[in-house]
């Protein structure tokens, strides 16, 4: 076994207390923002509402954006540049006012706000372009290529749609109808299309609509998870070991999630169903490192009779020290890279996972150890572990 510590004697015990004042401060003062600040900003998974990714064809400021929602009364719209350049923009909102729609409408309703968003933000040129009877070239889908094509291309048509769509797909916009003589779409093809079409000044990369009762359905769904996660490593670690040591596993993966959640508050990020995915990563990430330290201070316990268990505590954690920097930190590595190079959609996991390796590392030292060191005081567990 890799070792890149030889012989650590460091008393990590001592630092118990400042390690629970230092939680415990992080902990109150996120609870406190969630309950009376600014609190947790649920997603579209779990709030209901639209969620666009729209890409511009050329640089449009993000003030000028804001400005033509609030003239259509959406300027509730949550703006948020992808990239440098103005060019790019997810733009989420909560939904039509309710009063203008039926309770069994609502998610009908997010399909024609979405349309709406769309709408109000295309330029002058397209709507005077659609009003002629063109199709925008930019939004359409192979249904509505193949229709275009059909009549002069009659037994290609479906083919060529396809290769244009995807072709479409990967530019992300065609600012020039040239552009497809890369794909070795023929000139015929490009004719036809340049007689029935435009190209419009935006694309639609992705849209997300979620109805209200499918996002309080997440949020109950979620929450089920995370807690049975939970209880399920207490029952196996209290079979595995001692009902102490499941108490403080729990209770250390507890503080896990309440770190995460209380970073999410004051960063004011977005809790959607990736970042629930990246909490249970998490939590089992969290509980691999604490087992093998509890299973090295199971063996220490019979080798290590005459000494205090505080002593037992800190040996353990130093004979597993190097093995825990090597996985924490190749973690930590993989995690960072995918939150500085991965984009904007794996942004909020890979942001997750970066506070959770930080804090489940610190917490299967500073959290998990002294908690069984405290319930032993309290409640006076013997020294036999089981088997």
């Amino acid at each position: 076994m890799l070792q890149i510590f030889q012989k650590t004697n460091i008393n990590f015990m001592k630092y118990k207390y400042l390690a629970f004042a230092l939680s415990g401060t992080i902990i109150l003062a996120g609870l406190a923002n969630i309950i009376f600040g600014k609190g947790l900003r649920p997603g579209v998974d779990f709030s209901g509402g639209t969620l666009m990714r729209i890409l511009f064809k050329s640089p449009l400021p993000v003030a000028d954006v804001r400005q033509a929602l609030s003239e259509q009364g959406l300027g509730n719209s949550i703006i948020q540049e992808v990239e440098k350049g103005q060019r790019e923009y997810i733009i989420r909102t909560a939904g039509l006012n309710r009063d203008e729609i039926q309770a069994d409408q609502e998610l009908e309703a997010h399909a024609i706000l979405g349309n709406r968003i769309v709408e109000t933000l295309k330029s002058a040129e397209d709507k005077a372009s659609a009003e002629r009877g063109l199709i925008d070239f930019n939004n359409a889908g192979i249904k509505e290529i193949t229709t275009i094509l059909q009549s002069s291309f009659p037994d290609q048509a479906a083919a060529l749609a396809e290769r244009i769509v995807n072709f479409q797909v990967e530019k992300g916009i065609i600012e020039d109808f040239e552009a497809l003589r890369e794909e070795e779409i023929p000139d015929e093809v490009i004719g036809a299309l340049k007689d029935k079409t435009f190209l419009g000044s935006l694309t639609v990369l992705s849209r997300e609509t979620v109805g209200p009762q499918v996002g309080k359905d997440l949020r109950r769904k979620a929450t089920q998870a995370t807690v049975w996660a939970l209880l399920g490593m207490l029952v196996y670690i209290a079979v595995r070991f001692k009902l102490a040591y499941g108490v403080s596993a729990i209770l250390t993966l507890t503080h896990d999630v309440l770190v995460t959640l209380s970073v999410f508050s004051f960063t004011h990020r977005e809790l959607n169903l990736p970042v629930i995915a990246a909490v249970l990563t998490i939590v089992g990430y969290s509980i691999n490192d604490t087992i093998v330290i509890f299973d090295r201070v199971r063996d220490n316990l019979k080798l290590m009779r005459k000494s205090p268990f505080e002593d037992i505590l800190n040996a353990s954690i130093n004979q597993t020290l190097s093995r825990t920097v090597i996985t924490s930190g190749t973690v930590f590595l993989t995690v960072i890279a995918l939150y500085l190079f991965g984009g904007e959609v794996i942004n909020d996991f890979a942001f997750t996972m970066l506070i959770g390796v930080i804090s489940g590392t610190y917490s299967t030292i500073y959290q998990s150890c002294p908690i069984v060191l405290f319930w032993r005081e309290i409640f006076g567990l013997g020294k036999r572990v089981r088997r």
